[in-house]
């Protein structure tokens, strides 16, 4: 019974039908609405399995957040004569009922001369370093999330678990080198961004390598967005697959930056419920948390391949002989076929 249950949830139940051709969709729009509604649910279920690989970097998120604003506060109430105060109110919140703490004044002016900037640098850098082996390791499961969402937005089938696995074993190198990359990107920026903004301070033109780094990362983050789902769709060398995804997001830029922000949306109402609302920033995370582990992931990768999936036709599947373009899509020629022949009088 037990393993029924699991194959009808990670399989899911045969008999199901597809689109009929009078029913299937005109438009891109239209045949991403149709497939999110018919697989909100599996969604949901594949998300799940993708999240696990990312409970360490989300647990290392959580945290470099946690040491951001508990640092700057207990500074800042330390520098406003504030710091008793403020202990007492942290550890009400927290439900402590242990012996009061006293605050002495040495104590508080030690603290109020801390260098903020320098312990927020030294959290960011811990924080981005341990990032980098936690997004390392899920490339391959990019590519597995990748095959899976690609098959649902141009509706055909894939089974959650087999699929997935298949794809991950298929393409688990490329897609591993890819994750490399892009965990090491953010410490990278971040030190070059660090080093020459300070050597600007005396070298105007420092400005220069300032600014090409932040915009190595923009290009590359731009670029990723076309090379996981195009990994798992073409046989490509490491090096095709890269030249080809930086030439897409270079090509379609206004809707490749389009699509990262569209990805950034979550994150973004919940910093504004923290600004302008005064949401508590932990309770904010444990939202946006618990948002990610329920959908976020394969949502987010789902929205990139009904995209990419449209870019893809349009750029490379028109020029490869023999390749489906349009798939889900209702064309012409499926209207010929439903019509009946009449014969002439």
């Amino acid at each position: 019974m037990f393993g029924r249950l699991m194959n009808n949830y990670y399989y899911g139940k045969s008999g199901k039908g597809d689109f009929r051709k009078e029913d299937m969709p005109e438009t891109r729009m239209q045949l991403f609405w149709d497939t999110l509604r018919t697989r909100l649910s599996a969604l949901c279920r594949l998300n799940l399995l993708y999240m696990l690989i990312f409970l360490p970097t989300m647990v290392v998120l959580m945290m470099g957040v946690y040491n951001i604003v508990s640092n700057t506060s207990l500074v800042l109430a330390a520098q406003d004569g504030a710091l008793q105060e403020y202990v007492n109110q942290t550890r009400q919140q927290t439900g402590e009922e242990s012996d009061a703490i006293i605050i002495t004044a040495e104590t508080e002016q030690e603290i109020a001369a801390t260098d903020l900037r320098g312990l927020l640098d030294s959290v960011l850098f811990s924080t981005l370093l341990w990032l980098m082996p936690c997004l390392a390791i899920t490339g391959p499961f990019t590519a597995g999330l990748s095959y899976v969402t690609r098959n649902w937005a141009r509706d055909e089938h894939a089974f959650i678990w087999s699929d997935f696995k298949d794809a991950v074993k298929a393409n688990w190198r490329r897609a591993l080198l890819l994750s490399v990359i892009t965990s090491v990107l953010p410490l990278a920026v971040y030190v070059g961004w660090t080093f020459y903004g300070r050597m600007a301070g005396t070298q105007a033109l420092m400005i220069v390598p300032q600014v090409l780094v932040v915009l190595v990362a923009v290009i590359w983050s731009l670029s990723i967005t076309y090379m996981h789902p195009m990994n798992v769709t073409y046989e490509l060398k490491m090096g095709g697959l890269m030249r080809n995804g930086l030439l897409l997001g270079v090509a379609r830029l206004p809707m490749s930056v389009g699509i990262r922000l569209l990805h950034c949306v979550p994150a973004l109402i919940l910093f504004a419920a923290v600004w302008f609302l005064g949401l508590d920033v932990m309770i904010g995370c444990l939202i946006l948390a618990a948002y990610y582990c329920i959908i976020g992931f394969s949502l987010s990768r789902f929205i990139t391949a009904s995209y990419t999936n449209a870019v893809f036709d349009r750029y490379i599947n028109s020029r490869i002989e023999g390749a489906k373009v349009n798939q889900g899509l209702r064309e012409e020629d499926d209207d010929d076929e439903d019509e009946e022949p009449t014969a002439e009088n």
